[in-house]
């Protein structure tokens, strides 16, 4: 798809060639930064989820368990802090985004290299600030709800702080994206040349940039009304505690799609790939990731049906959540298209990728049931609304990444993984995370609430499953961690284009040299082009 690439089959260490903690830890090479950002969110997802298989292992009994209440509540705090502020956010965008972002635009580096560096460490600060305040852990839950926040002796104010910097962090990052993905584009890459993946980070960024400073100042409010009495959220000194949900929920629901369109990006490369096919509707996924990106600045309210808002509102909200389905469904239904009569080959880029779809439509047909008003009322606060979420979170995002992570590990390492603890791992995970979470919609139906630390003695069996399942679960992620470890120091080779994908990043060597290209490229050709005679030669 251009013309002027050379190196696609060097077989040296690459941007890898330097070694030492220094050249690490000062590198303005955007590779390295993304790796440094992988290791540190993936590090946050294993600790999130070793505090997951915590939860689910005092789950098993109803009554006390083998952990008081409060620190049941400190369990499921870190979970859901962890997973959502240092895991899935910043997972594809700082780390999969910063790493191929230039390599797909046909750039040596992002448009600000060292504003890219301060961002990673401003994250890094963030961490230890949060990891700081553990001396008096957060029992409040993810979503930090006034009054209790703002009265807890726990160190909100603190971890409010660490939170604040991951989101500095957040907008730099996005503020770059965007600026090198209009101006670092190689020539002849048009808009409509531009990989999905790109469109789907281009989305991203764009709420990065206008979400986050809402949850920023809502912090800072916080922080104002524990340290210094102002009211904003306490009624008990003339502030509503609703003004912190709408806030909340303002950058909260966004940024779900923060978590899930760099995700979509991803499955939208590999399918094709896979199947051998021109990409169904490029035009409209491209497009779709804009409209979701949008949408999802306008459905904040479905989250507080019940807390108390008018009839109108409420049916504006509820539409509006609906009309989310529009976008999302038009993506499905063109990976689907790409995926019939295609040349379908199974490898674990591939398994991930069908395990999203499959996944996140189960999510995405859950979703209307609490974005319906008499069904939401029903169904709030109980397990289904966990199972939902993890549905649309895990099998969505998470999955997405890992089909991003086997997709490219060949890249970024210069290395093949192994496909036989690859299918493995995904077999276990696929099983794991369906006995872990759908047991959670049965749940949910049948009325247990979340957050619950003891609960009537009726849903036990139900919860036993779950438990049961959880193991399943990180037994495949104990495989995929052994499998990378593994393939770091003893996988094949990787040649350049094992794929035989079209899109830039793949025309280069792996792993790639540090300036990625020795010449930039010119565009001269969509980059789906398969089925065309030469295209997607490996």
């Amino acid at each position: 798809m251009a013309d002027g690439i050379s190196g696609a089959s060097g077989t040296g260490r690459g941007y890898l060639a330097e070694t030492g903690l220094r050249s690490w830890a000062f590198s303005l090479d955007h590779k390295r930064i993304g790796v440094m950002y992988l290791y540190t969110t993936m590090f946050f997802f294993l600790v999130g989820g070793l505090f997951a298989e915590l939860l689910r292992l005092k789950l098993m009994t109803p009554g006390p368990g083998f952990v008081s209440d409060k620190t049941y509540n400190v369990f499921f705090t870190l979970h859901g802090a962890l997973m959502i502020f240092l895991f899935i956010i910043p997972a594809i965008p700082s780390a999969l985004g910063n790493f191929f972002i230039p390599m797909m635009v046909g750039a040596h580096d992002v448009a600000f290299p060292r504003l890219n560096l301060a961002g990673y460490w401003i994250f890094l600060a963030g961490i230890v600030v949060v990891i700081a305040s553990l001396v008096r852990p957060m029992d409040t839950g993810w979503t930090f709800y006034t009054p209790y926040s703002a009265k807890s002796g726990a160190a909100v104010t603190l971890l409010s702080f660490g939170l604040f910097l991951v989101g500095m962090s957040s907008i730099l990052t996005g503020l770059n994206f965007i600026i090198t993905i209009h101006t670092q584009r190689a020539p002849g890459m048009t808009w409509s040349r531009m990989p999905l993946f790109i469109w789907g980070m281009y989305a991203t960024s764009v709420i990065q940039v206008l979400a986050t400073p809402v949850i920023g100042m809502t912090f800072i409010l916080l922080a104002a009304e524990r340290l210094f009495g102002v009211g904003f959220f306490d009624p008990a000194k003339g502030g509503d505690p609703l003004l912190f949900q709408h806030f909340f929920w303002f950058y909260s629901h966004p940024v779900v799609y923060v978590m899930i369109l760099p995700a979509m990006g991803i499955i939208s490369e590999i399918i094709p790939v896979f199947s051998r096919k021109p990409i169904f509707g490029y035009k409209a996924i491209a497009y779709s990731s804009m409209a979701i990106a949008l949408a999802g600045f306008l459905v904040w309210g479905h989250h507080m049906f019940v807390s108390g808002m008018s009839s109108v509102a409420a049916v504006i909200f509820s539409l509006l959540t609906f009309s989310v389905a529009v976008p999302t469904g038009v993506k499905v239904f063109n990976w689907i298209a790409t995926l019939y009569r295609g040349s379908i080959s199974f490898e674990s880029p591939m398994l991930y990728a069908l395990m999203f779809i499959f996944l996140f439509i189960i999510g995405g047909l859950t979703g209307p049931f609490l974005g319906s008003l008499g069904t939401n009322v029903q169904l709030h606060d109980t397990y289904f609304v966990v199972a939902h979420f993890h549905y649309t979170m895990m099998g969505g995002t998470v999955m997405g990444w890992l089909a991003g992570l086997h997709y490219w590990f060949p890249k970024m390492t210069g290395r093949m993984l192994s496909e036989k603890l690859a299918r493995r791992a995904a077999v276990l995970i696929l099983i794991g995370f369906n006995v872990t979470f759908f047991t959670m919609f049965i749940l949910g139906y049948k009325g247990m609430p979340r957050r619950w630390a003891e609960y009537p003695v009726q849903y036990q069996t139900m919860h036993i499953i779950a438990t049961v399942g959880s193991w399943v679960l990180a037994a495949g992620i104990i495989v995929m961690v052994w499998n990378f470890t593994r393939s770091l120091y003893r996988g094949e080779a990787a040649p350049g284009n094992p794929w035989g994908a079209l899109t830039l990043e793949w025309q280069t060597a792996s792993p790639p040299p540090v300036e990625n290209f020795e010449v930039i490229p010119t565009v001269t050709e969509w980059p789906y082009s398969f089925g065309r005679k030469g295209a997607g030669d490996a």
